[in-house]
């Protein structure tokens, strides 16, 4: 598992570089075959001692949202628009860090007690916070930022509880890590993985991937929405942690291939893996891109539940993790066979 190694990394979409550079080195020995594409995109090829020809395409995204810098003001504050889908009421007093150097700051507002009470409940609009890193002045910040300089949120990796993992980009580094798992292992078959960039802002790097490869089957991994209170009746919790690899039915972008879904279960059922539908039909992956690419292909997502998403931390079940990559070398191993 390199969940550590790949969430402590910085790779807000279109700058996934560090991800990329990692991914590549530790598939090194491991694949027959390393490409960036044009767009960023890494796709590998492990071959089969016996291809029967019919490709299998496992795709998970490098990038994570995050911040750019628009803009520094007089008393070198720095001003940021979001990159990707990020909730603004949980911005405020987060560590980030900025640019290729990760320069430290944190992302401030005007304090509570300068506030006026009709501001007390209202969500503070990112045009009023700003990204602090101890200068005084728009000169000593321009020593250190530029205009364009992607900002990441600064948390570390660890390791809580029973069983749980925090971190922050689990989506979809969780889909990175089993995916380089799969392809360091010692399996046989014919598998192409892609490693996309762009997710975030419209899956821009899975149609290209998909493209390249031209698969007949492809599977997307993911972190996917988790949530479940008690005050939730249980249709509304889209997945719950503990519970196993969620099988998307439907989501904004796609309306998933249901007799490749009908065998994942099928699949599941037959190895004792525990599994769970993802019951939301919002969000969307790039699933969305790849099942329309060339003539079409058979597409599948499986995702890891995860809690916070799209925020500077998130959680996972680490029993989840390892179940989601149970469940994909079965069905590799059903694909070799050609019963999906």
């Amino acid at each position: 598992m390199f969940l550590k190694e790949l969430t402590e990394a910085s790779g807000v979409s279109g700058n996934e570089k560090e991800v990329r550079d990692f991914i590549k080195k530790a598939l090194e020995g491991y694949v027959d075959e390393i490409k960036v594409d044009r767009i960023g995109n890494l796709i590998v090829h492990k071959k089969a001692s016996n291809s029967s020809g019919r490709k299998l395409m496992i795709a998970a995204h490098m990038d994570e949202i995050g911040l750019m810098v628009k803009d520094i003001d007089s008393s070198g504050l720095i001003k940021f628009m979001p990159v990707g889908g990020i909730d603004k009421r949980i911005l405020v007093s987060k560590a980030v860090t900025i640019g290729d150097k990760k320069l430290p700051g944190v992302i401030g507002a005007k304090p509570i007690h300068l506030q006026k009470k009709n501001e007390w409940s209202k969500v503070l609009d990112i045009d009023d916070l700003y990204i602090d890193i101890g200068t005084s002045s728009k000169e000593d910040t321009e020593k250190h930022v530029s205009i364009g300089d992607y900002v990441a949120f600064d948390t570390e990796y660890d390791e809580i509880g029973d069983g749980i993992i925090k971190a922050k980009s689990l989506d979809d580094r969780v889909g990175c890590s089993i995916l380089l798992d799969i392809l360091r292992s010692d399996v046989d078959a014919d598998i192409y993985g892609a490693f996309t960039v762009m997710e975030e802002v419209g899956l821009v790097g899975a149609g290209p991937a998909a493209y390249q490869i031209k698969p007949d089957v492809a599977i997307v991994l993911e972190g996917t929405i988790c949530y479940e209170t008690d005050d939730l009746d249980s249709h509304q919790m889209p997945t719950k942690l503990g519970e196993g690899p969620a099988i998307s039915l439907i989501d904004r972008t796609t309306v998933y291939n249901r007799d490749l879904r009908d065998e994942i279960i099928r699949i599941a059922e037959a190895n004792n893996i525990p599994y769970q539908y993802r019951k939301t039909a919002m969000g969307g992956n790039d699933s969305g891109k790849i099942h329309i690419s060339g003539t079409g292909c058979a597409t599948a997502g499986i995702s890891v539940p995860t809690r916070y998403i799209h925020s500077p931390l998130s959680v996972i079940s680490r029993a989840d993790y390892d179940n989601t990559y149970r469940l994909v070398l079965s069905l590799i191993e059903e694909f070799k066979k050609g019963a999906i």
